[in-house]
């Protein structure tokens, strides 16, 4: 059998039509890394694929050709045989009223052919919020300046935040990915590329508020640097952060409170295995200083019998410092879902969720079987990417995730929906088809791999419901057809930018476009600020540093003239921010998200893509301290604009 028939068998899609129309083949060499690469996935010869029993629906499940007739089947949890049956007709119906979970599907046929397949029980529906229509304010957390913080935004920040958006009316802030990064890293600031998406960005602590710190002279002179720089300095920020996180731990070994003491026990009861492994594996790697696949080999994989001696041994207290500093990250995020919950607040904090993780961080080496650190998530070309992008970050695979019952998926959603109102999953896209290019291959030469879709719709549902916390799809470029019908069906919502909602004549959508189940916005922080975007200071960015904008200086004009037209549709006279602010109120969809760069008239975006040394991704501060920016907003047009869906505040 050749490459492309073995690809066809597995469910890799090597011939496809890229965003521009074009038809698109993969080259045999990319090919073959791609193949060598992935798992086998698991043979299914009687159901073939995941079974999902959706709550108030009838489930059956064709048997394939081959199966012989009758087909004895179990569906086991990890107590025993729930149900069984036999099947002799070539479908089976399903019990209803499981209890929600995953179980695992045995089955036998006559000829003695078995299988093994998880079976979801799932609720009919994700969680669909228990509000009408509101509002979010966008945050880049990291580049909020305050009198108080480090040079970098942090948990202090984020509660002041959610004091700010709550008098203006918000329901919640949104933020960009709040996952752990590498500490020896600080230089590679991307929220996007992190180490894991299970824990915190320890970056985001206020260390302040720690009451074993103490702030020694060194730091204090430091901070005056860090708090008026206009970027943040993450090396030197992190520097400061971590040695003054040590010597807190060293005061908390010394001379804690009983109250604290369990409390970080609990934390550790909490997270239990997979916070002992995160713990043991940063300890790993900065002793061995190298990727993990470089590592003495009984540590390649994760070994918790190896790991329980690592933690009696000369490592325990840098182990137990990692824990201590993810125990502290995640008291300080939950505290400010705390305050956002008291002060009425229907969504709280809005969390996004990124795509992937790099090949060499811990979500990588925690589960080998389910995550492909060769291949890196991407997309192929389309108008706006015209070479394709590959994100080098490594993403779920199909056969992992069916071996393990979907549990590192699910380990993922749960850490982020942990004290979250409302998340959003980066590319959802990849939950039925990702992406995928091999390390040293250009854009042009990946592949789609389809997915599980229909099951990580089930296991989505499930979480969210379980965390009452809606989940919103990015659902933007080459969209497969029926994708966004099945999402909806399942209620995981859409994520609609005004910017892209543009018909062939490049005329903005009406407001009855726009979706209930959906969050909408004008941009994204991969797009221009609405400042930078009416200047056309995007594009003149972009020319200064020889990157194609994608868009003429007369396309921008046209685009500008027919937000005007839309806007005057409706009455509205204006064409500043706060007139396109009051036509997304005006749609149905029950989620608006408000840039807080746009409130203040920023005009440089927060990231470019393609870019890396180029532009000061991730890097740029707001230009108004938190203190002063109520008075640098303008409250009254803005609750103008938003009147059809702010919140009283204090009411709940």
């Amino acid at each position: 059998m050749d490459l492309f028939s073995q690809a066809e068998a597995r469910g890799i899609q090597t011939e496809f039509l890229d965003g521009q129309g074009r038809r698109r083949l993969t080259d045999a060499a990319a090919l073959k890394v791609i193949l060598d690469a992935l798992p086998l996935q698991a043979s299914g010869p009687l159901v073939g694929r995941p079974v999902v029993v959706r709550a108030g629906r009838a489930t059956r499940s064709e048997l394939r050709p081959e199966a012989r007739l009758p087909v004895r089947w179990k569906i086991v949890a990890a107590a025993g045989v729930v149900a069984e049956g036999v099947a002799r007709a070539r479908a089976i119906d399903w019990p209803e009223g499981l209890t929600p979970g995953v179980y695992r599907l045995q089955l036998a046929d006559g000829a003695a052919v078995t299988e093994d397949v998880p079976l979801i029980s799932a609720p009919e529906r994700a969680f669909g919020g228990d509000f009408d229509r509101c509002w979010l304010l966008a945050v880049q957390l990291y580049g909020v300046r305050s009198a108080r913080n480090w040079g970098i935004g942090d948990f202090t920040d984020l509660e002041g935040l959610i004091g700010l958006a709550s008098d203006l009316g918000a329901d919640g802030v949104g933020l960009n990915p709040l996952h752990a990064l590498f500490d020896d890293r600080p230089g590679d600031c991307s929220p996007y590329s992190p180490n894991s998406r299970l824990f915190l960005n320890a970056l985001y602590i206020d260390v302040e508020r720690l009451p074993e710190f103490h702030l020694d002279a060194e730091t204090s002179q430091a901070l005056a640097r860090l708090r008026a720089a206009e970027i943040v300095d993450y090396p030197a920020a992190a520097g400061l952060k971590w040695r003054a996180l040590r010597s807190a731990f060293a005061s908390f070994k010394a001379g804690a409170t009983p109250a604290r003491r369990r409390d970080f026990n609990k934390f550790r009861r909490e997270r239990q295995v997979l916070l002992s492994r995160f713990a043991c594996f940063e300890v790993l790697r900065h002793k061995f200083g190298a990727p993990w696949w470089e590592w003495p080999q009984p540590w390649r994989q994760p070994d918790d019998a190896g790991f329980a001696a690592l933690r009696k041994g000369a490592d325990a207290d840098e182990i137990a410092f990692v824990e201590f500093v993810q125990w502290i990250a995640d008291r300080q995020l939950g505290a400010a879902a705390d305050l956002a919950r008291k002060r009425g607040m229907r969504v709280g904090l809005y969390l996004d969720v990124a795509v992937g993780v790099q090949a060499d961080g811990f979500d990588a080496w925690n589960e080998q079987v389910a995550i492909s650190r060769h291949l890196g998530v991407g997309a192929p070309p389309d108008p706006l990417n015209t070479a394709g992008q590959s994100w080098g970050l490594a993403g779920f695979n199909a056969a992992g995730l069916e071996r393990q019952s979907f549990a590192p998926y699910r380990d993922m959603l749960r850490a982020s929906m942990r004290h979250a109102g409302a998340i959003r999953l980066d590319h959802v896209l990849g939950l039925k088809r990702l992406y995928l290019v091999p390390h040293g291959f250009s854009a042009a030469d990946g592949v789609y791999v389809q997915m599980p879709f229909e099951a990580l719709l089930a296991v989505t549902a499930q979480e969210s419901l379980t965390h009452r916390c809606v989940v919103i799809g990015e659902d933007l470029g080459t969209v497969p057809e029926g994708f966004r019908a099945e999402m909806a069906d399942w209620g995981i919502w859409s994520y609609l930018v005004m910017m892209f909602e543009r018909d062939d004549r490049g005329a903005f959508r009406d407001i009855d476009h726009y979706g209930a189940n959906a969050l909408v916005t004008f941009n994204t922080h991969d797009l221009s600020t609405y400042a930078g975007w009416r200047g056309f200071g995007d594009l003149k960015t972009k020319r200064s540093i020889g990157i194609d904008p994608g868009e003429s200086d007369e396309a921008r004009w046209h685009a500008l003239a027919m937000l005007d037209d839309v806007l005057r549709h409706h009455a509205i006279d204006r064409n500043d921010l706060h007139a396109v602010v009051s036509f997304l109120a005006r749609t149905r969809s029950r989620l608006l998200a408000i840039a807080l760069e746009d409130l203040l008239g920023v005009v440089d975006q927060p990231n470019i893509p393609g870019t890396v040394h180029e532009h000061p991704n991730w890097r740029r501060r707001l230009p108004v301290p938190l203190e002063d920016m109520k008075s640098a907003i303008d409250v009254v047009a803005l609750k103008a604009a938003t009147q059809e869906r702010s919140r009283t505040p204090g009411r709940s």
